[in-house]
């Protein structure tokens, strides 16, 4: 978690929301990204998004169910059905995400019982520090916009 929160840091500073995501397959990093919407325009440069991607082509395969996905963040619903599809085992998050969380927030979409497959969630993991860094940015960013 500690690098995906580097991660989320880089984004920071580009400009993007702090969110950053590893991917670990075998004890190892095969994967990471933060988000690049702004940079890519693109409303799914999420850093979940990116760092599966780049895990399955690392492994040269789309069944992920034998990696764990460690974001800053609680997934989106769009990102937990991009984790749910490429059917990985786990999900470890930072901070909780109030307004679009789905992995227990506002919804469980990730360990909803009638889909084909559920993931392990473990939440809160550096969970303050992950939240910090996104209160910043937002701060930042509301103060930036005020006249």
């Amino acid at each position: 978690m500690r690098q995906a929160l580097q991660l989320a840091q880089a984004a920071f500073v580009a400009g993007e929301i702090p969110v950053g995501a590893v991917v670990v397959w075998q004890g190892e990093v095969i994967a990471q990204a933060h988000n690049e919407k702004e940079m890519r325009q693109d409303a799914t440069a999420h850093a979940e998004l990116l760092a599966l991607q780049r895990a399955t082509l690392f492994l040269n395969r789309w069944r992920l169910e034998d990696v764990t996905i460690y974001s800053t963040l609680e997934p989106c619903s769009m990102c937990a059905g991009a984790m749910i599809n490429a059917r990985i085992k786990r999900l470890v998050y930072g901070s909780r995400d109030q307004k679009a969380g789905a992995a227990g927030s506002v919804i469980d979409l990730v360990r909803y019982p009638g889909l084909n497959h559920q993931i392990e969630v473990i939440p809160g993991v550096l969970g303050e520090e992950c939240t910090q860094l996104l209160r910043l940015f937002f701060s930042r960013l509301r103060n930036d916009r005020a006249p």
